[in-house]
């Protein structure tokens, strides 16, 4: 599913996101950076459905959501999925986990397949193991697995790397793409890594105070930047 953001705003104390306009398509990983309390993650909850907009509308599979009506359907809603910075686990075995989304939306679990996304997440020697024991990347990894599992078209994820090590964020990083390639969903990864943005997406978006900076294709972003917001901000300047 593709998304259409039409004069978004939410507001709280204190804080307010104004999106005048921006589309998010199928196939596309579009990645959001910006400072601590740009507004990212709010944007992200809009996205999801979890945040009712005050104002504006998003576009959803050729559907309007507004204020009054924010809500899509509970078939359009089991499209999306989230991946935290801090995986919510059930405490529960890994297997558990992974197959909970196709047990709630009462498909068949296909083991084989099931497997597959076990094995190219490094965690078939987990799969007995209950979350609570895990290290906090075998944790993101069940997370992320448990995203994939029943093939959302819609995949957002906030900062799902952020404080592990290499290993892990390689790992995370190549599952994404490879899952983006093979099944062409929206995907929008928050990460305060330019350097990770650079590697994994095909669109970068700098927020900052509530507002999109600086939206472009990853090359042009990256060698042209227009704004000198985004200047400063791959320059490591400190401008907010």
């Amino acid at each position: 599913m593709s998304y259409k953001i039409r004069g978004l705003k939410k507001e709280y104390k204190g804080f307010k996101l104004y999106i005048d306009e921006l589309s998010l398509y199928k196939g596309e990983i579009f990645c959001l950076l910006g400072p601590s309390g740009a507004g990212k993650t709010t944007l992200l909850r809009l996205l999801n459905f979890l945040e009712k907009p005050d104002e504006g509308e998003v576009l959803y599979g050729n559907k309007k959501y507004t204020s009054q009506n924010y809500l899509p359907p509970l078939e359009a809603m089991r499209q999306i999925t989230t991946v935290f910075q801090r995986p919510a686990l059930l405490k529960d075995t890994v297997w558990n986990n992974i197959i909970y989304p196709l047990k709630i939306r009462k498909e068949i679990i296909d083991k084989e397949k099931v497997m597959g996304v076990v094995e190219e997440l490094g965690l078939t020697n987990l799969i007995k193991q209950r979350s609570e024991t895990l290290s906090g990347g075998e944790a993101q990894r069940v997370a992320l697995a448990r995203a994939l599992i029943f093939k959302p078209q819609v995949l957002l994820l906030d900062e799902p790397t952020a404080n592990l090590d290499p290993g892990n964020i390689k790992i995370i990083e190549e599952m994404v793409l490879k899952y983006t390639f093979q099944e062409k969903p929206t995907v929008v990864w928050i990460t305060h890594n330019h350097f990770q943005a650079k590697r994994v997406g095909h669109r970068i978006c700098l927020m900052d105070k509530g507002c999109i900076v600086e939206a472009r294709d990853k090359d042009t972003f990256f060698r042209s930047p227009k704004h000198q917001k985004t200047k400063e901000f791959l320059s490591g300047e400190m401008f907010f």
